[in-house]
């Protein structure tokens, strides 16, 4: 369990530096030693914190280009709002293109079983083929059931979109850990009831919810970690 928690750890003190940072920063204002302008300021430091976030946290290359847009935007928006770029839609939609082209370029290069990119529907179970899960979905929906018999774990990330893994087919030989990034989106995942769940997940303006019974100590335990930002993660038998 000590590397779960250290990986965590990792996380939680970028958010926390930057809860001071942004503290620091009222108070100054405050004080009239520093012109923060909140309206302008603050969306985009939090695009970049989220971004930030998501590349500590992420082990796939679509969770660290789903990071890199973020920081990326809000990196974009501080500039606009110093006068410094002149940053339009017209200008930032192309961008967004080009990066859901290297998206699906990478998903490629992984191959079909090391990561998913996801799409509308439910993909039918294919034993074996499941170890280990990689989903990145951005405003769209995603449901899979898995029928893995050593499930490992992987990486769900939802933009403004909502996912559900269906892991009751699934078996579990001792630790299986599942990183979790929802933004603006819902992910539901659904374990068998002799699983144990462990979730060090951390909500901002969001929720992490576990329904699931208490089995006996079978030995399998799901490590659900990660974050909900103004949206939630949910597990269930």
């Amino acid at each position: 369990m000590r590397p779960h928690r250290h990986a965590h750890a990792g996380s939680q003190i970028v958010f926390g530096l930057f809860v001071i940072a942004l503290g620091l920063l009222f108070l100054l204002d405050n004080l009239g030693l520093f012109n923060f302008r909140f309206s302008l300021h603050l969306l985009p430091m939090l695009l970049v914190l989220f971004g930030v976030l998501k590349i500590v946290q992420s082990r796939s290359p679509q969770g660290l280009l789903v990071g890199g847009i973020l920081v990326a935007a809000g990196v974009l928006l501080t500039l606009k709002s110093m006068g410094l770029l002149d940053v339009s839609w017209r200008m930032l939609w192309p961008v967004l293109m080009i990066g859901a082209g290297v998206s699906v370029v990478l998903r490629s290069m992984g191959g079909p079983r090391q990561s998913v990119l996801a799409k509308d529907g439910v993909q039918p179970a294919t034993p074996g083929d499941d170890a280990v899960i990689n989903v990145t979905t951005v405003m769209g929906g995603y449901k899979r059931r898995l029928a893995s018999t050593a499930f490992r774990g992987g990486e769900v990330t939802v933009v403004m979109a909502g996912c559900e893994l269906d892991l009751r087919q699934c078996g579990l030989q001792g630790d299986a850990e599942l990183n979790v990034f929802a933004l603006f989106g819902g992910i539901q995942i659904q374990v068998p009831p002799d699983w144990t769940v462990l979730m060090y997940g951390t909500p901002v303006l969001g929720g992490f919810e576990e329904r699931t019974t208490v089995p006996p100590d079978t030995g399998k335990r799901l490590i659900v970690k990660g974050y909900a930002i103004m949206g939630g993660v949910e597990v269930r038998n």
